[in-house]
């Protein structure tokens, strides 16, 4: 279960998000739980989460370790802060700074060398959707950006299906949608890599709130929830999260 905050809460906020949120989650151990706050904000985060079992990650990483790349941030250097967990190739670093798939597979690769677990985003946009081409889409993005990773590495991965016509809409892609896609993406997977995709998990992204959690989680293909502006409050939030025990009963 995965919170993606985006570009919101300042260090202050960050902490007093920890605060309400940790009491509600308390010994609640029946999934990973991973936050993603902004970077500047990734030691607060990880110093009010000390002692929990929740996880910090970034939004975003730079394939190389170091260089003259103004703006960017390594795996190593999110690692080094005690980072564990990225998000790469997410539908708004797509849009809106036009990262290709070849960038999406060098950005896997980087994680996976700085013992990050990455969490690689793949989705069809709403021309797309109302075109009927998901299925195109998802294998192309799947082709492009995660084919070309070897057994080893793919074995590390975690994969978000992210719809996203259903991304800050309201609309919710109905839990057979999210779970033929996600079927589509495993097959994908055990074409390529066999035995190494039988422990992949796949994640629903787009618009997740409490009143649709437990209808997504009942879907034997959804393994989790990427979850964005209903991370951003704790009590909503901790409602998602519990709701991981849905799947598991």
């Amino acid at each position: 279960m995965a919170g993606n905050w985006k570009m919101y809460k300042t260090a202050q906020q960050t902490a007093s998000f920890f605060e309400q949120f940790i009491p509600s989650v308390n010994g609640f151990n029946d999934c990973d739980l991973v936050i993603f706050p902004v970077s500047v904000n990734i030691p607060t985060a990880i110093q009010a989460a000390q002692g929990t079992s929740i996880r910090i990650g970034g939004q975003n990483l730079f394939w190389a370790n170091e260089g003259a790349y103004t703006g960017e941030v390594s795996g190593e250097m999110l690692r080094a802060v005690g980072a564990t967990w990225v998000l790469i190739g997410h539908s708004e670093r797509r849009q809106y700074f036009h990262e290709t798939n070849g960038e999406v597979l060098k950005k896997g690769q980087a994680a996976i060398a700085a013992e990050l677990t990455p969490i690689i985003c793949i989705g069809e946009r709403l021309e797309e959707h109302k075109a009927g081409k998901t299925r195109e889409v998802l294998i192309g993005q799947f082709a492009g950006g995660i084919a070309g990773l070897t057994e080893e590495q793919f074995a590390k991965v975690v994969i978000a299906y992210e719809p996203v016509w259903a991304i800050g809409t309201g609309q919710t892609a109905t839990p057979q949608i999210a779970s033929e896609a996600h079927a589509l993406i495993r097959t994908e997977a055990e074409k390529r890599f066999g035995k190494a995709a039988e422990q992949l998990r796949i994640l629903y992204g787009g618009s997740v709130k409490p009143d649709n959690i437990e209808g997504l989680m009942k879907e034997s293909e959804i393994d989790g929830v990427l979850v964005g502006g209903a991370s951003l409050d704790p009590r909503s939030f901790a409602q998602i999260v519990k709701a991981a025990r849905v799947n598991r009963d």
